[in-house]
């Protein structure tokens, strides 16, 4: 593991160390053609990152994005822009005058009592001149800087509102959904069996849950409800044929950050595979899956160890079996990748995956399935690494 490890910055395979290798030299290359000393060079680079000029693939790359973000912040806050430059002499006139003054500073004795306060006057015409320009400088950069720092600190403030108006309403809206689930009053009565056509020789009559049968009705994407006991997790569930359109939708189809709740287009609660695999946003709020990742606590998983997940046909309860992290890895990355299993074709491919998820599960919770068990599991974001992403496996009991 020793040999996988960039800029301290661990990688677990080897085209993940690669990879980090390949930011490291593109980090060298830029560092050799830019001045880091010099305001315009750094906010220019910044800007060209932000452009897409350079692109990283680690996050060895993300922590030298985060350092000239943070480096060109800080000149622009002292009134730089991408034409600032600061020459050579200035620097060295710079340093030479703060040398100056911390030797001064750092005597025994201070005569700055015995000393007359110094005046403009006792200057000749040309320095008075020279000093009132600079002074002029300093009130402009003083005054720019001011400005920035307004605006700054209004498009902070009006982007928390925005993030806080959404999560405000995502919270109102999923209340009023939870108190409808088990309200008929709206659904016109019991809704009658759907005639469900999955080929054209095969027809499934199906009867939505009496409690879905209202939620039912206002979205016809809902497949589920999942509950978790004690936390915030308390959502409907879709499934529509992609599994894009939720990542950034409600369920009342309105534009949502949050997103909500979805199981994988590839996944079929009819005909029930191995598998459900339902995603969600890991939302610092907490809202959605941003509570999930308290699972990495084992104590935390032996009081939360049982999942509710309903889908609009059935009910189900299922015992938490397997926490680990992962990735979303490359197509030609040999290694086990969880979502993409729904299904076991032979109890020894069932197996199979259950070793490579009890390999990756931080703690032995001593719950194990048999091939022919329904399984369910929970995703969502992992900032850990790149593309990182937290997992809950549970095995259904009921």
């Amino acid at each position: 593991m020793a040999g996988f490890e960039v800029a301290g910055r661990k990688f677990r395979t080897e085209s993940d160390y690669k990879a980090a290798l390949r930011d490291q030299a593109k980090i060298e290359e830029i560092k050799s053609k830019v001045n880091m000393q010099q305001p315009g060079e750094v906010i220019t680079l910044y800007a060209d990152m932000q452009m897409g000029k350079y692109r990283f693939e680690t996050t060895v790359g993300n922590d030298f994005d985060d350092e000239i973000y943070e480096l060109a912040q800080k000149y622009k806050s002292q009134g730089y822009n991408k034409d600032s430059r600061i020459s050579s002499n200035r620097r060295k006139k710079t340093a030479k005058k703060h040398k100056e003054v911390s030797q001064k500073n750092s005597g025994k004795q201070t005569k700055s009592s015995m000393t007359k306060e110094i005046s403009l006057d006792d200057y000749d015409e040309d320095m008075r001149k020279e000093i009132i320009a600079e002074l002029k400088k300093r009130d402009k950069r003083r005054r720019l800087t001011v400005v920035l720092c307004s605006i700054t600190a209004a498009v902070c403030f009006g982007y928390f509102g925005i993030y806080y108006y959404f999560s405000d309403r995502t919270q109102m809206d999923y209340e009023n959904l939870a108190e409808l689930k088990g309200n008929t009053t709206l659904s016109g009565g019991n809704l009658p069996g759907m005639t469900i056509h999955y080929t054209e020789d095969e027809e499934i009559e199906l009867t939505v849950l009496e409690e879905y049968q209202t939620l039912y009705n206002k979205n016809k994407k809902l497949i589920g409800w999942l509950k978790i006991d004690d936390t915030n997790i308390d959502y409907p569930v879709m499934q529509t044929s992609n599994n894009e359109y939720y990542l950034d939708h409600n369920y009342n189809q309105e534009y949502d950050k949050n997103g909500s709740l979805f199981m994988d287009k590839d996944c079929d609660v009819v005909h029930r595979n191995t598998n459900l695999i339902i995603y969600g946003h890991h939302m610092k709020s907490g809202k959605m899956f941003g509570n999930l990742n308290k699972y990495s606590s084992e104590e935390y998983c032996k009081n939360h160890s049982t999942i509710q997940f309903d889908t609009i046909y059935e009910k189900g309860t299922y015992e938490v079996m397997y926490v680990f992290r992962s990735r979303i890895y490359n197509e030609d990355e040999v290694v086990f990748k969880y979502y993409q299993f729904f299904d076991a074709a032979s109890e020894k491919e069932f197996e199979s995956n259950m070793q490579e998820m009890a390999a990756l599960s931080l703690y032995d919770t001593g719950v194990t399935a048999s091939y022919g068990d329904e399984l369910l599991t929970l995703s969502t974001c992992d900032n850990s690494e790149q593309d990182g992403r937290f997992v809950v496996v549970a095995k259904r009991v009921e």
